[in-house]
């Protein structure tokens, strides 16, 4: 069974994130001339840095997602897509739409991940809140 994100933890901080497909080339170096690439896979992953800031409540829950249901970030997970889930839907003017008793349409999605090389790293954030900064693969 794959794991879901804690409903209650915040969506990641806009500013940390960063995003990189997972390069799939395969490169042929020749005895002379540019190297040449081909594709080694059909399906694309990406990487993903993101971080989130948390009470200390919302801090044990991460914790205890990264150390106990996801055993220590060995285990695949699915997570809302930041970049989509619960984000207004927008006509090509950026003008929400929205359904006959006026409450805008919302977007969904969600992500299959597995967590980054580096386990997942905390700072403190103000003075009383925490910020985890990780990285995941987002499987295609």
């Amino acid at each position: 069974m794959i794991a879901l994100w804690p409903e209650t933890l915040p969506r990641p901080e806009r500013p940390s994130w960063q995003s990189q497909p997972v390069d799939v080339r395969r490169k042929t170096q020749h005895d002379a001339g540019p190297p040449r690439y081909r594709r080694r896979l059909s399906g694309v992953s990406r990487q993903v840095s993101l971080s989130v800031v948390l009470t200390r409540d919302e801090r044990a829950v991460f914790d205890n997602f990264w150390h106990d249901t996801c055993a220590d970030g060995s285990l695949y997970f699915r997570m809302p897509d930041p970049t989509t889930d619960g984000w207004p839907l927008l006509t090509g003017d950026g003008v929400p739409l929205l359904t006959g008793d006026g409450v805008p349409l919302l977007l969904a999605g969600s992500w299959l991940c597995a967590w980054g090389d580096q386990p997942p790293i905390e700072t403190i954030h103000g003075q009383i809140e925490f910020r985890k900064s990780f990285s995941v693969t987002v499987l295609p």
